[in-house]
C-alpha cells in the first residue's frame, strides 16, 4: 500500500464519518470491514464478505450483507478505487444474488427440497444495464411457467407463484431493525392494478407482442433475466425481440415516448432551474436526458443494427458513435456527464439511505453533500455541476428540435391557397382539393382520427417537398395513390414528420421512378430503410450480404425466412433504385449491385431449400446441386426488375438414390429440389415477390428436363447444342455449389467455348436467330435500348460471335468483355463507350420509364446527368451515335442479303 492509497481510504473514511449518517453507523457496526479497506483495499475487503447461506435467518443476514456491501462499495467510491460504471456493476450483482437468495427462501418455505425453477426475475431499468443506484429501488417483472414451476399438490399453478413472488418481495423490501435490502416496485408489468404480481410466460409473451405501450419498448431496451430461472427468463426476452426491436419504426410510439420526458420536465418544473433543489435525475439536463437520448436513438436505428442494442447507457453512447448515429464528440461528452451526475447521485444516498435525486435546498444540507464529493462546499458543487447541466439540456434540445415540427396548415382555403402557392403549386387548386378530401376522411387510409392527427403532422414539411418537385401537381397526384394502397397511413405519416429527409425523398421517388413508387404503395415502409445513411453506401457485395443477413436468418424457420429474405432484398433493391433517383451512384455500378444482391439471396435462399429437402429424403453420395446463371446476372449486369436466367445441374451418377427415409432416385431428387428452388426464389409470399425465374435456356429447352447431370450438360453442349446455346454460354458463370464443382463448370464451359469453329456459318447462324428475335420481339420504339437497330442485342450478337470466332475474350461481363476485344483490336474504338451509354441508359429508363415510353420532363435531365450527358437533347444525340457505332460493327459482320449488296 503506498502512502497515496493510504491517503485516499483514509480521506474517503473521514468524509463518510463526518457528512454520511447512514453510512457512519455501518462503520461503528462492521469495523472488521473498515480496517481491511484501510490496510488492503476495497476489493479485498469485498472478497471477504460472504453471501448467507441455507439454514440462516435469510431476513436478518440479507440485511447485514446488505450493510457490509454497502458500506465498502461507497468507501471505494469515496476513494477512486471504484468508478461509476464499477461501482453500479458491483450493486447490480449484490441485487441479483440478493434476488437469487430471497427467491431460493421463498421456494424452500412453500415447497422444501425443490430447487428453484420456473419463476423467472426480469429485470428492467438501471438493474437491467447493471447500472443500478446506490440507493434504488428494482424494476422487476416476474413470469412463471406452470409446467416447470414446483408447487404443493393441491395448488393452482398461479397461486402458488403469487405467494412465491410475494414471500421473495417481502423478504427483500419489509424494514425490520436491521432496514432493508432492496425496494421491489412490481408495478411496470402489464396492467398492474388488475394483473397477479407474477405473470404466466405465455400471457406475458401474449402482451408484448399485441398490446403493449410506447414506454414499455423502451424499457425493455435495458432488460435482462437477473435472477431465478434465467433459461426461462432468456426464453421469455427472446420471444419478445421483434416488440423490443423493430425492423418496422413506428414514429408514434417515438413520439410518445419524447412526450414522456416532456411530461417529466413538466412534472417536476420545480427541479429544472439549476441550483439548491435541481434534480439530478429528471430536472433539464439530468440523468434522465441522457438515457433517453441514447434509447430515442436506439429504437430508431436498432431494430436494424444489432450492435446498437447494448443497455448501459454509456455503452449505448459509445455503439451509437461508432455506428455514425451520433457525433463522437457528443458521446464523449455525454458520457463523461452522465458518469458525473451518476456520482452526486450516489453522494446524495449516501447521506441517509434514501432514493432522492435532488440536491438539498438547505446550504448546510447542500455542503454536507459538497463536502462528501471533496468539495469545499455546496457553492463549488454547483459549479462544476452547472455546465454539465448545460451541456445536456442543450444535447436533448437539439434531439426534440429535430423531432418537433411545425404547427400545421392553415386550414382555411384562403390561407392555405397561399402557403400551397408560396411552396410550389401554381394554381394551386388541385391541391386544396385534394388535401380538403385527405382531411375529409375520403381515404380509407386517413378515418381514424390518428390518422388524421398523422395527417396533420407531416403536412407543412410534405407540401414543401412536394412543391420543390419539377411538376408539383403530378408529384401530389401520384402521392395521394400511394396513400390511397395503405391500410393505414399513421405511421407512413409519423415517419415522414419524424425525418423530413425521407419526405423530400420521397417525393422525388414519386416524381422521376415510377417503378419505385409502385414499390412504396405497396410497402411503404420501404422508406424507412433509407434511414439508414448506408442505405446511400456503395452496393455491397455477396460476401458481405450474406454475412449481413445471416444472425438475423439462422433462427428462422422456412417459411419465415423466405419472408425475412423477400424484406431484406426489397429493402435493399429499393435503395439501389433511390441512389439512382438521387444521382449518387453509377447505374453500372447499382447493375452490378443488383446481380450481387440476387446472387446473395439464391445462396441462402438455396441452402435454406436444400436442408429443407435433405431433411426429408436425405443426400445423395458424392453429389450436390448447381445454378449456372446467363444473360444479365451472368454477366452482374441486372435491372431494376430483370428476370433471372438460370440453368441447374447436379454431379455424381444419375442412377444414384438418396440415403433418406423417404429416399429418390438422383434424377427425381433434383428435379424436385431445383422446382423448391425455383419456388423460394419467385413465389410470391407475405412479404412479396422476389424475382422471375426464366429456365428456358436448359438443354433442349422448355421441352426439357429441369436439371440433368453434368455430364450430360456436357455432352448436350458438344453434340446438340445450336450456336446461340454457345453464344448464351459466353454469358454463364456458377452462382450456387461447392468451389470444386463451381470450378468444373467453369472448365467445361471455358472447353466449349474454345471450340474451333467455321467464322461464316457462325456469322450465319446467328444473322438467322437475330432475325427470328426481330420477328418475334419487335423494338417497341425508339428508346427500346435493347431492340431495334444498333441496341444492345445487337452488340451482344456482335461481341458474341467475334469471341467465338476469334476463341478470346470470353468475359462473361460486356463491358469486360469489350475492353478485352478493343485491345485486341477485334471491337470497333467507339463501342465501349457506346455499350456503356446505352446500357445506363437501360438500368435508369427501368425505373423512370418502365412501359418503354419516354420518361417524364421531370425525369429526362435526371436520366441525361447519370448518363453523363448535360441534357435531354444531348443524350438522344448521343444515344443516337451510340447506335450507329453498334450498328455499323454488327453489319460488318452478319451476312449482307442479296437485296443489300
Amino acid at each position: 500500500m503506498t502512502l497515496l492509497d493510504a491517503s485516499r481510504r483514509q480521506s474517503a473514511l473521514d468524509r463518510l464519518t463526518a457528512n454520511a449518517p447512514f453510512l457512519a453507523r455501518l462503520a461503528e457496526i462492521n469495523p472488521g470491514d473498515v480496517t481491511r479497506f484501510l490496510v488492503d483495499g476495497t476489493d479485498a475487503a469485498l472478497a471477504a464478505v460472504s453471501a448467507p447461506v441455507a439454514g440462516d435467518d435469510i431476513m436478518r443476514a440479507l440485511r447485514q450483507w446488505r450493510g457490509r456491501i454497502a458500506l465498502l462499495l461507497a468507501l471505494g467510491d469515496l476513494s477512486g478505487e471504484h468508478d461509476v460504471a464499477t461501482t453500479t456493476r458491483l450493486l447490480s450483482d449484490f441485487a441479483d444474488q440478493a434476488c437469487d437468495a430471497a427467491l431460493a427462501a421463498a421456494f424452500a418455505e412453500r415447497v422444501p427440497g425443490e430447487e428453484p425453477r420456473g419463476l423467472s426475475v426480469i429485470a428492467l431499468g438501471k438493474l437491467g444495464s447493471h447500472e443500478l443506484n446506490y440507493s434504488s429501488d428494482i424494476d422487476p417483472i416476474l413470469i412463471f411457467d406452470p409446467d416447470t414451476l414446483p408447487r404443493r399438490q393441491r395448488d393452482d399453478p398461479t397461486e402458488a407463484a403469487v405467494r412465491i413472488a410475494r414471500r421473495m418481495t417481502e423478504i427483500l423490501s419489509a424494514r425490520t431493525g436491521d432496514g432493508h435490502v432492496l425496494r421491489v416496485d412490481l408495478r411496470l408489468r402489464p396492467h398492474p392494478e388488475v394483473t397477479p404480481v407474477v405473470l404466466p410466460i405465455d400471457a406475458a409473451i401474449s402482451y408484448y407482442e399485441s398490446e403493449a405501450l410506447a414506454w414499455e419498448q423502451a424499457a425493455f431496451i435495458r432488460s435482462r433475466a437477473s435472477a431465478g430461472d434465467r433459461v426461462l427468463g432468456k426464453r421469455f426476452l427472446a420471444a419478445i425481440q421483434p416488440f423490443i426491436w423493430r425492423r418496422s419504426l413506428d414514429f408514434r410510439q417515438l413520439k410518445e415516448i419524447g412526450a414522456m420526458s416532456d411530461r417529466i420536465r413538466d412534472h417536476f418544473a420545480q427541479g429544472q432551474a439549476f441550483g439548491p433543489g435541481y434534480d439530478l435525475k429528471r430536472g433539464r439536463g439530468g440523468i434522465r436526458e441522457i438515457e433517453f437520448f441514447a434509447q430515442v436513438h436506439q429504437l430508431i436505428y436498432g431494430g436494424r443494427d444489432p450492435s446498437l442494442r447494448v443497455p448501459a447507457t454509456v455503452d449505448a453512447l459509445a455503439a451509437l458513435a461508432a455506428a455514425g448515429r451520433i457525433e463522437a464528440d457528443d458521446a464523449d461528452r455525454l458520457s463523461g456527464h452522465y458518469r458525473t451526475l451518476r456520482r452526486i447521485e450516489h453522494r446524495l444516498q449516501m447521506v441517509e439511505d434514501q432514493q432522492t435525486h435532488g440536491l438539498p435546498v438547505q446550504p448546510a444540507a447542500l455542503d454536507c453533500v459538497a463536502r462528501l464529493d471533496g468539495a469545499t462546499d455546496g457553492a463549488a458543487l454547483l459549479a462544476m455541476l452547472e455546465p454539465v447541466a448545460a451541456d445536456v439540456g442543450a444535447c436533448y434540445d437539439r434531439l426534440v428540435a429535430e423531432r418537433a415540427v411545425a404547427t400545421g396548415l392553415p386550414r382555411d382555403d384562403d390561407g392555405l391557397a397561399a402557403v400551397l402557392l408560396a411552396a410550389g403549386f401554381d394554381p394551386p387548386g388541385a391541391a386544396l382539393r385534394t388535401i380538403a378530401e385527405w382531411r375529409g376522411g375520403k381515404l380509407r387510409a386517413l378515418r381514424s382520427p390518428a390518422a388524421l392527427d398523422a395527417l396533420e403532422t407531416m403536412l407543412p414539411e410534405l407540401v414543401k417537398a412536394l412543391g420543390a418537385a419539377p411538376d408539383p401537381q403530378a408529384t401530389l397526384t401520384r402521392f395521394d395513390k400511394l396513400v390511397a394502397r395503405l391500410p393505414s397511413a399513421i405511421n407512413f405519416f409519423h415517419l415522414l414528420a419524424a425525418q423530413p429527409a425521407l419526405a423530400r425523398i420521397a417525393t422525388r421517388i414519386l416524381a422521376l421512378a415510377p417503378t419505385l413508387a409502385d414499390a412504396l404503395g405497396v410497402r411503404a415502409q420501404l422508406i424507412e430503410g433509407l434511414i439508414d445513411s448506408r442505405a446511400f453506401d456503395a452496393p455491397a457485395t455477396m460476401e458481405q450480404l450474406r454475412a449481413e443477413w445471416g444472425p438475423g436468418l439462422a433462427a428462422l424457420d422456412y417459411e419465415r425466412l423466405l419472408d425475412r429474405v423477400r424484406d431484406q432484398v426489397g429493402e435493399r433493391r429499393f435503395a439501389y433504385g433511390v441512389q439512382l433517383v438521387a444521382g449518387a451512384t453509377d447505374p453500372l455500378t447499382i447493375a452490378c449491385g443488383y446481380s450481387e444482391l440476387a446472387e446473395a439471396a439464391l445462396g441462402v435462399l438455396a441452402d435454406a431449400t436444400v436442408a429443407e429437402f435433405v431433411a426429408a429424403h436425405g443426400r445423395i453420395a458424392d453429389s450436390e446441386l448447381i445454378v449456372l446463371a446467363l444473360g444479365r446476372l451472368g454477366g452482374r449486369a441486372l435491372t431494376h426488375a430483370s428476370d433471372l436466367d438460370l440453368i441447374y445441374l447436379f454431379t455424381g451418377d444419375h442412377l444414384a438414390e438418396s440415403d433418406g427415409s423417404r429416399p429418390l432416385g438422383a434424377t427425381t431428387y433434383y428435379n424436385r429440389l431445383a422446382q423448391r428452388v425455383t419456388a423460394a426464389m419467385s413465389v410470391p409470399t407475405a412479404a412479396g415477390k422476389l424475382y422471375d425465374v426464366d429456365t428456358r435456356l436448359r438443354p433442349q429447352g422448355a421441352q426439357g428436363p429441369l436439371v440433368v447431370t453434368l455430364d450430360s450438360f456436357e455432352r448436350y453442349q458438344r453434340e446438340e447444342a445450336w450456336t446461340w446455346e454457345h453464344m448464351a454460354l459466353l454469358r454463364a458463370r456458377p452462382v450456387y455449389g461447392s468451389s470444386a464443382a463451381r470450378a468444373e463448370v467453369e472448365r467445361i464451359i471455358a472447353d466449349l467455348l474454345a471450340i474451333p469453329r467455321d467464322p461464316a456459318k457462325l456469322a450465319a447462324d446467328a444473322a438467322e436467330m437475330r432475325g427470328k428475335i426481330a420477328a418475334h420481339k419487335p423494338a417497341t420504339g425508339a428508346l427500346d435500348i435493347k431492340g431495334g437497330p444498333g441496341g444492345l442485342v445487337d452488340l451482344e450478337f456482335a461481341m458474341q460471335v467475334t469471341q467465338l470466332a476469334s476463341g478470346q475474350c470470353h468475359d462473361p461481363n460486356i463491358a469486360a468483355a469489350l475492353g478485352c476485344l478493343k485491345a485486341a483490336g477485334l471491337a470497333p474504338d467507339g463501342v465501349c463507350e457506346a455499350h456503356g451509354l446505352l446500357a445506363r441508359m437501360l438500368v435508369m429508363l427501368r425505373l423512370t420509364a418502365p412501359e418503354g415510353e419516354p420518361p417524364t420532363a421531370a425525369a429526362r435531365q435526371l436520366v441525361a446527368s447519370q448518363c453523363g450527358e448535360p441534357g435531354w437533347p444531348q443524350l438522344l444525340a448521343a444515344h443516337d451515335a451510340a447506335r450507329q457505332e453498334i450498328a455499323d460493327w454488327w453489319a460488318s459482320i452478319r451476312p449482307q442479303q442479296e437485296s443489300e449488296k
